[in-house]
């Protein structure tokens, strides 16, 4: 059996646009585009919300806003990232989650935990 050239052009050209839609990273979940604000106040020693676990899917941006009363130092343990606290001013850290795992998130001189991040 034969094909008309022009049917065996779209057949081509079909298979070709299918075949775009399963380049690299087929199958695999696409990066978030939206970023995870996280927002941390302290004062008086207490940190609002209450320290919880916050999951971020690996790939995503996390933009973590924290305003203290006192002088202090935010750090995201394992991506080395931190943000100097002045008292009454928001401080923040923004960073791509490429790595998976639990992280501490806390401050060093309160020594207080803010949170854990958990990227999946």
């Amino acid at each position: 059996m034969r094909f008309p050239a022009a049917r065996f052009l779209a057949t081509a050209l079909l298979g070709v646009a299918l075949l775009g839609c399963g380049g690299p990273g087929a199958g695999a979940a696409a990066a978030p585009t939206t970023v995870k604000d996280i927002t941390v106040t302290i004062k008086a020693r207490t940190v609002t919300p209450p320290p919880s676990r916050i999951d971020v899917t690996k790939g995503q941006r996390v933009r973590i806003t924290v305003t203290s009363d006192v002088a202090d130092q935010a750090h995201v343990h394992g991506y080395d990232k931190a943000a100097v606290l002045r008292p009454g001013v928001p401080g923040t850290i923004e960073f791509v989650a490429g790595q998976s795992g639990l992280f501490e998130v806390e401050t060093h001189e309160q020594e207080l935990q803010l949170f854990q991040l958990l990227v999946r």
